[in-house]
């Protein structure tokens, strides 16, 4: 029996989402502002959970409904069979979000979800189940536009960007799953020559390695769908098996990753160890702008620390063209992308961008910048490229 889910992800990867989750058994799959709506059975929700790289969930649609007042959204709620699906033993969380919504507290339409979930089991089972802000067991999502109200249960649980491993963060990280989309938007295949020289905590390197060795994302992680009572588990050990069998055992693979911080070299060390992906990834402390490639040609991915590690605006004036001129003189061959919020990049670089991507990270508007560096080029700086 088909049923209706909503996934989310990082703004700008919406299509890429469609693309992926086709892939993986969804059906009328449709990009959205913000995700993909699909449809399909509960094998294809497991498979999205375990298998996405670039959904951050997968919500459940329960109930739809139109609404006027608070009231219209408890009655929705309470009509929902919720004790077919978890029991009062399980703790609850409730999520509303809006848009264009004429209700004035969002506070409020969360007390009044809360409520009609918990009268809807003192009714049924005489008893109600407990609200837990921090480690929900089940996640209630209520989506609102003008005059229309959604319900979902969330089967992921954590956001589906927390694989299960990197325990050494740095401050601000690239979420896995947009650090996913920024490596399918390079057009990176595994087999090619990759480097991220800014490697931070190392989320680029753990995802390519990842795709290189066809791990699925999930498999270091449990999902909220495994406490639900009409879970499949016979299924869900189907798959995780088949995944597993795909699994390729770790190898040398053509990853590089550089910092000129050490601090930071040592985190990626840290992570990718936690991840089981160690040796697959050559590391080092070096500076960008001084660091040979370790390939005639390849692709070049960085979230540039702009304003953090390198200073204030004068730093960064004099760091960007610096950098335009390295690649100039190192990297012909190579295609170079560059993820900033910053502005001033592509106006001080010196180069041309041949591509530019807008994307979300989080709330923050940012842009993918693409140079295809030629080879043998150490020709003058072209006219400075625009924002």
């Amino acid at each position: 029996m088909a049923e209706t889910f909503f996934s989310p992800c990082p703004r700008g990867l919406e299509a890429l989402l469609v693309e992926e989750l086709t892939g993986l058994g969804a059906r009328e799959a449709k990009a959205v502002h913000g995700g993909v709506s699909w449809q399909g059975d509960w094998v294809a929700c497991q498979r999205a959970n375990l298998e996405s790289r670039l959904a951050t969930r997968v919500l459940w649609r329960v109930a739809q409904g139109r609404y006027r007042a608070e009231v219209d959204l408890y009655k929705l709620a309470y009509s929902v069979t919720w004790a077919k699906w978890f029991t009062p033993d399980d703790t609850i969380r409730i999520y509303v979000t809006a848009q264009k919504s004429p209700l004035k507290s969002l506070e409020f339409v969360t007390l009044r979800i809360k409520d009609a979930v918990c009268d809807h089991f003192r009714t049924v089972a005489g008893r109600r189940p407990s609200v837990d802000t921090a480690n929900p067991a089940v996640r209630i999502h209520l989506f609102l536009t003008a005059d229309t109200s959604t319900l979902y249960v969330d089967t992921s649980g954590e956001p589906l960007y927390k694989r299960g491993y990197k325990p050494a963060a740095v401050e601000a990280p690239l979420k896995e799953n947009l650090a996913a989309g920024i490596l399918r938007l390079s057009g990176w295949q595994p087999g090619e020559t990759l480097i991220d020289p800014m490697c931070g905590s190392g989320t680029f390197l753990i995802e390519a390695a990842q795709m290189a060795l066809d791990v699925a994302p999930g498999l270091g992680r449990g999902f909220a769908f495994e406490r639900l009572r009409i879970h499949d588990r016979a299924a869900w050990a189907a798959l995780r098996r088949a995944a597993e069998s795909r699994r390729k055992p770790v190898r040398a693979l053509p990853i590089h990753g550089s910092d000129i911080v050490a601090e930071w070299v040592r985190r990626s060390r840290v992570n990718l160890e936690s991840a089981g992906l160690a040796d697959c990834v050559s590391l080092s402390r070096a500076d960008l702008l001084e660091r040979e490639p370790p390939a005639q040609s390849g692709v070049m991915v960085a979230n540039p620390p702009y304003g953090v590690r390198l200073g204030e605006a004068e730093a960064l004036a004099a760091f960007y063209p610096r950098l335009g001129d390295a690649l100039k003189r190192r990297w012909g061959g190579w295609r170079c992308y560059f993820f900033s919020a910053d502005t001033a990049l592509p106006k001080l670089i010196g180069l041309k961008a041949s591509r530019r991507t807008p994307l979300f990270n989080g709330a923050l508007e940012c842009r993918l910048y693409e140079y295809r560096m030629v080879s043998g080029s150490n020709r003058e700086r072209p006219a400075r490229d625009e924002a």
